[in-house]
């Protein structure tokens, strides 16, 4: 059974939601109706942090003019080494020895990386520096060393030319803008908020901490959906924001080979003169975290609670587009406690019917706020994914699919009964089942801590590199 701490908790929290939905309720019943709501000001927010702070580095991006959409972005601390030091670090490893040759004690330098006020700086540390030094890292993850002098990649962007130009030939550096030729790539993860539709958000402290979290465990970038939120914003707006991303991704993919193609890694006169060109027709907009580190031909989907209906529901969007994605490859999909309801009951929303968090009186509600009034059905297929004419490819193109449920959770049973149906067409569809655990285990903020929480996103994350290794299935159990 789940602790004492967690029923008082879970109390709690339906209070609080249902005082905020009360207020939320009043207010759209009184003509306010906020353009784009992607959060609610009462929720506790982290800030973006470019420091690698814990290992990560995070950015907010909003992605679309027309909406308040947008995207936080986890860049995990290994794209600062370069591909040919972590082949080298596998192909020879560290052997100890009973009397060592006395070394350096000086770092090893990092790759493309010059002094601060020059681009033609000597890029070795000084002898002077010891390793502790290079620890520290300045707010944009470069190492920064005692004498307060700053390191950073080779500037090579149209942004830090046209800076160095404007400032009498000193540069002034603003943030992580790596190099695109012979950059680490990584599999990019697209990761969907719970909340019940009505609340949370891409930088709640929970979802950040848990968003890191797999960053790091699974050495890949993550980029958090700020979908809108009901019932300002009702269905479908939320997987509309969704399918947004899934395309900005495939744009941002375009975008950064057409820079690569128009410019090289070394910019002087007629180069950077077409750079500036490609700048006018939209270049700009290239995200240079992903032009540099992102693999979006292993594109994981990853949804928590009602974000698992929005990873589902593109994972069937991106089988169904085929080629027209392309580069993007959606590889494998992760729904964890899925927020699946339907018209007929199963056996465990009968008998968990007064479950913890989100119990049924609860989600009905939810759906009422979320489906449109004239397109209320609890067999919509944004809500029941085993209704029969739901449309989209058969189930035998999805995509590998791993399912998370909590013991203690009233939608267990539809999502594992999702998941046979998976299998019966032959499709990788585990299910992993998680004893004495509740609803959001392992993304509410209190239990992210708890030996569950940290157990599941190991699971996870051994399940998920079968898919996003180039080496396969060794990975598995």
């Amino acid at each position: 059974m789940p602790s004492v701490s967690v029923k008082l908790y879970s109390v709690f929290f339906k209070l609080l939601l249902k005082h905020r939905l009360q207020n939320r309720i009043q207010a759209t019943s009184d003509g306010s109706d906020p353009f784009g709501v992607t959060s609610r000001p009462e929720e506790s927010v982290a800030a973006a942090n470019a420091s690698f702070m814990d290992g990560v580095a995070t950015k907010d991006i909003h992605i679309d003019p027309f909406t308040s959409l947008s995207v936080r972005i986890f860049l995990p601390e290994s794209v600062l080494r370069s591909p040919e030091s972590d082949r080298k670090l596998q192909a020879k490893p560290r052997v100890r020895q009973n009397n060592p040759q006395p070394q350096s004690s000086d770092p090893e330098p990092i790759p493309r990386r010059h002094s601060y006020n020059s681009l033609n700086a000597n890029p070795s540390p000084s002898p002077g520096h010891d390793r502790a030094s290079v620890s520290l890292r300045n707010s944009y993850g470069f190492p920064q060393h005692n004498n307060g002098s700053h390191a950073f990649g080779s500037c090579t962007d149209v942004e830090s030319l046209n800076l160095r130009a404007s400032n009498g030939g000193n540069v002034i550096y603003r943030g992580y803008s790596p190099l695109v030729v012979n950059a680490k790539k990584l599999p990019v993860i697209l990761q969907f908020h719970g909340g019940g539709w009505v609340s949370g958000s891409k930088d709640s402290v929970s979802n950040d901490l848990f968003c890191r979290r797999m960053s790091k465990l699974l050495d890949v970038i993550v980029v958090a959906v700020g979908y809108r939120l009901a019932p300002e914003n009702r269905y479908p707006a939320a997987f509309e924001d969704g399918l947004n991303v899934l395309n900005w991704l495939a744009k941002q993919a375009n975008l950064a080979e057409c820079s690569k193609s128009m410019g090289n890694s070394r910019v002087s006169g007629a180069e950077f003169k077409k750079l500036q060109i490609a700048d006018t027709f939209g270049a700009s907009m290239v995200e240079p975290w992903l032009a540099a580190h992102g693999d979006p031909s292993r594109c994981v989907l990853l949804g928590v609670s009602c974000g698992a209906n929005i990873a589902d529901y593109l994972a069937r969007k991106a089988m169904e587009a085929g080629n027209l994605l392309d580069p993007v490859k959606v590889v494998a999909q992760v729904l964890m406690y899925p927020f699946f309801i339907g018209s007929v009951p199963t056996h465990s929303e009968i008998r968990l019917a007064n479950s913890y968090f989100f119990d049924k009186a609860m989600c009905l509600l939810l759906w009422e706020l979320f489906l449109p009034k004239e397109d209320y059905s609890l067999d919509h297929p944004a809500a029941n994914p085993l209704v029969l004419g739901r449309g989209g490819p058969p189930l035998k193109l999805m995509p590998p699919t791993l399912t998370v449920v909590a013991e203690h959770d009233w939608m267990r049973d539809r999502a594992i009964a999702y998941s046979e149906e998976l299998r019966k067409v032959n499709v990788d569809a585990p299910v992993y089942d998680y004893k004495d655990a509740v609803h959001e285990f392992a993304t509410l903020d209190m239990l992210l801590k708890t030996p569950q929480a940290q157990a599941c996103a190991d699971d996870i994350a051994i399940w998920v590199k079968k898919y996003i290794s180039f080496r396969g299935h060794e990975f598995s159990y």
